[in-house]
């Protein structure tokens, strides 16, 4: 996961979430918008301070989202993809493997699911 492949500039996100070109899962939402360039998809994450409050479970969760990205970014047609979470993460920890792999799980699904 390199420079290349992230987004960083404010107007780069809001440019995808004006899109309005969205895959909702349970505790994520996938925007996405298509880009002329073949420079390959690119990724945003969104996961605000107040529906995860410790910073080591907001880590987490971006970890989870950069490495289902990293894995399905060979299949993805180019595009720019803003990851947003939705739903507070409450009573979960960072630590927790069990949790972690639901993200992981949804992230994927989510990814799979993108318009071709």
């Amino acid at each position: 996961f390199h420079s290349g492949q992230k987004l960083h500039r404010p107007e780069e996100f809001s440019s995808v979430m004006a899109a309005r070109k969205v895959v909702r899962g349970v505790c994520f939402d996938l925007h996405y918008l298509g880009t002329d360039a073949d420079k390959g998809a690119r990724l945003g994450l969104i996961v605000p301070k107040r529906l995860a409050r410790a910073a080591s479970l907001r880590n987490a969760v971006k970890r989870q989202g950069r490495e289902a990205f990293r894995m399905a970014a060979a299949g993805i047609l180019s595009c720019d993809l803003v990851l947003r979470l939705t739903r507070p993460l409450k009573g979960v920890r960072a630590g927790d493997c069990v949790q972690h792999r639901l993200w992981r799980t949804e992230i994927e699904a989510l990814l799979g699911r993108l318009p071709t």
